[in-house]
């Protein structure tokens, strides 16, 4: 599914950046092509299937629980590439944010109709929700490191998402084709059903949500801009209520509640 939902958004950014910018592909410098090529790889490549992967061992909650530290990789990462700081109210915002998403997803395995797994099976899972969350944040930082690498021009965010796609599709295919998955991809091909739905995915996902995802951190600092996009676990739960009629606990509403209590307090820096 990763793979064919990037090479829709490929797609999909191909026909924007030449409706909208003239070109078919972004006029860049071949450093501006590696480091978004690299965030690529390292967040839409690596990162994604990590946590595509933990979706299936760990289930959606819990591996959400792990990808929520996502945005301390990025600070990470931001303040050693890019000498990014995060100032105190920002550390305030950041903390309420993810303490908030850490409650909204934190249910018992019982009330959560997952099933026990084993301590080797949860290890493995653990570990790919880990690469998800490094993956996530440190995509952003070389992302941004790309962005700003001309400061007379920064580069276009619709321009850096298509470089970062280009780069993260080539990857994940290279890694498929290599490993011998060429039949399983040409199988899922003749799934009407999965196409359809791999191609609405790729619509708000890879196009859509990687590319505001983009608009966010060109003018926002990485760690709050990561921080905001690590908002996903509150923001599903009315949509799976209106959709599925999963009703979320009281610790699901008070976690949303301290979320958005969260950002609000960075959108005051």
């Amino acid at each position: 599914m990763n793979a064919y939902r990037t090479v829709i958004a490929v797609g999909l950014l191909l026909v924007t950046q030449y409706v909208l910018l003239g070109a078919i592909l972004p006029l860049a410098s071949g450093p501006q092509w590696f480091w978004l090529g690299t965030s690529g790889v390292v967040g839409l490549g690596i990162g994604d299937s990590g946590l595509f992967a933990a979706y299936v061992i760990l289930g959606p909650r819990r591996s959400l629980l792990i990808y929520a530290l996502a945005p301390i990789f990025a600070s990470l990462g931001a303040y050693v590439m890019l000498g990014e700081t995060i100032p105190p109210v920002a550390a305030i915002g950041i903390a309420l944010t993810l303490g908030g998403v850490v409650l909204a997803i934190l249910e018992r395995e019982e009330h959560s109709g997952e099933a026990p797994l084993s301590k080797k099976l949860k290890s493995y899972g653990v570990f790919f929700a880990l690469v998800a969350a490094i993956g996530q944040g440190v995509g952003l930082v070389l992302s941004k490191k790309g962005i700003e690498l001309n400061p007379a021009a920064t580069l276009n965010p619709i321009s850096a998402t298509l470089m970062r796609m280009i780069l993260g599709a080539c990857s994940l295919w290279l890694v498929l084709v290599a490993a011998g998955r060429l039949p399983e991809l040409r199988s899922a091909y003749k799934s009407r059903e999965g196409m359809r739905h791999t191609f609405a995915a790729a619509v708000v996902g890879p196009f859509l949500g990687v590319t505001l995802s983009m608009i966010a951190v060109t003018y926002a600092e990485v760690g709050i801009a990561q921080t905001l996009l690590s908002l996903m676990p509150v923001m599903i739960i009315p949509v799976v209520w209106i959709l599925y009629g999963q009703r979320t606990s009281w610790r699901g509403i008070l976690g949303a509640t301290i979320a958005v209590i969260g950002v609000a307090v960075l959108f005051l820096v």
